[in-house]
């Protein structure tokens, strides 16, 4: 079993030493921004032009959705959120710190990536998880 936990996803980096952080694909001619690995841009067709690009960890909601039915096993109600990072990168995760509330979440509101636990989450030899959420930026 490790120590340190595994990403929960490919595109969530933990370096040995540092923080934790999102990585995004640009695009070196039109300068677009893609989770995942890729070699061609789905913005402009661009090939081989992909190159890694460290993420911000700040941004504004764009949408959100409030899950009140989910698989068994995951707590209900959470929120769903479509986030536009610092540097235009849209992204998907849960939006947490918050209550499940429309009159408590607005549209554009500040928000942070946060990295934490996988919700409990471990694979067969036990190892935990990393993920990724939005919280309300502090003041």
């Amino acid at each position: 079993m490790s120590t340190k936990p595994l990403p929960a996803v490919s595109y969530l980096k933990i370096p040995e030493s540092g923080e934790p952080y999102l990585e995004g694909y640009q695009c070196g001619a039109c300068k677009a921004t893609f989770l995942g690995v890729r070699q061609v841009c789905s913005k402009c067709g661009a090939r081989d032009q992909m190159a890694p690009k460290r993420l911000p960890n700040s941004g504004k909601l764009y949408s959100y959705s409030i899950v009140h039915r989910s698989f068994p096993g995951i707590a209900v109600p959470y929120v769903s959120a479509i986030v536009d990072l610092d540097d235009g990168t849209a992204i998907k995760g849960n939006l947490i710190n918050i209550e499940p509330d429309p009159a408590k979440i607005k549209f554009d509101m500040p928000v942070d990536v946060v990295f934490a636990d996988a919700l409990g989450r471990k694979d067969r030899e036990g190892n935990s998880y990393l993920s990724y959420f939005f919280q309300p930026k502090s003041a």
